[in-house]
């Protein structure tokens, strides 16, 4: 890009709207409610600026603050936010009927991830009724180099894409069996090319084991994975890939290649529940 040309669109970039969102995103499992000074330092902003987005945040409802304690924390309107991408994303919709049917055949948890900068996030999930090590709710992100469904995505990729997606990465030994090293992630990439799915042993989480396969748009693009979720006290990964594997890259073809019919998509059409999730009232001004 030309320098003219982003000198042009940095000043269509509004600040005012980058810092009420770092606000919201300040909060987390270490800060799951704050003060004022707090937040400010927590999203990098002065106590002046802090207090004007935290007012008019708690005035749309995603934040509440505490009467006693003048602490402010998240509401469940914030989850309207992420869900409306559930709602607008035609894959996650279209992938579910089938997704269920493999949950169904295989009796274990079966995810739908989605890439995003070095991670995969997960935006569909139908979990096993039996127990399992892991919880892993809608939202969540993990890392591209540790987790099947990352290497199956990247497995997709030309060479020069995936090592600088690889390079990128923050790898961090999250295990005892967790591969860092960038040779040996991208054999495994190569791996899962010539095989059709990638694998996971124990790299993200102690015990877990995960098979994945990738999903392709209709001009032949990787725009996500399907995966499932294994614990090694019921599974091995040799098993896994010698029954899993093949229902599991079947399903990422079907996927990838067929729409589901209107019966199959009826309890999953995008659309279903959108009341519960309402934008919150904005209470008028006295």
């Amino acid at each position: 890009m030309k320098k003219e040309e982003a000198e042009s669109l940095s000043l269509l970039f509004n600040q005012s709207l980058e810092k009420g969102i770092s606000v919201l995103l300040a909060f987390g499992p270490q800060n799951d409610t704050m003060n004022l000074s707090e937040i400010a330092s927590a999203s990098s902003m002065s106590k002046s600026a802090a207090q004007r987005f935290t007012y008019t945040l708690e005035a749309l409802g995603y934040l509440r603050k505490d009467p006693k304690t003048k602490r402010y924390s998240l509401t469940p309107a914030t989850l309207a936010l992420g869900y409306r991408y559930l709602l607008v994303n035609r894959m996650v919709e279209r992938a579910n009927p089938f997704l269920f049917d493999l949950n169904r055949a295989c009796g274990e948890t079966v995810n739908y991830a989605e890439p995003d900068g070095t991670d995969m996030v997960y935006v569909g999930r139908f979990p096993s009724t039996k127990s399992t090590p892991v919880q892993m709710p809608i939202g969540r992100r993990l890392p591209m180099f540790c987790t099947s469904t990352g290497r199956a995505y990247l497995s997709c990729l030309d060479l020069t894409a995936r090592t600088e997606l690889l390079e990128q990465s923050q790898r961090v030994a999250y295990t005892a069996k967790t591969v860092t090293k960038l040779p040996q992630l991208l054999a495994f990439c190569d791996e899962a090319q010539m095989r059709g799915y990638a694998t996971a042993d124990c790299q993200y989480y102690a015990g877990d084991l995960n098979v994945a396969a990738p999903v392709m748009d209709e001009k032949g693009r990787p725009v996500g994975a399907i995966n499932i979720s294994i614990p090694s006290t019921r599974w091995s990964m040799a098993r896994v890939q010698r029954e899993l594997a093949p229902m599991l890259i079947e399903t990422a073809r079907i996927i990838s290649t067929r729409d589901p019919t209107r019966t199959q998509l009826e309890p999953f059409s995008i659309g279903s529940g959108v009341m519960l999730m309402a934008k919150p009232q904005v209470p008028l001004r006295k």
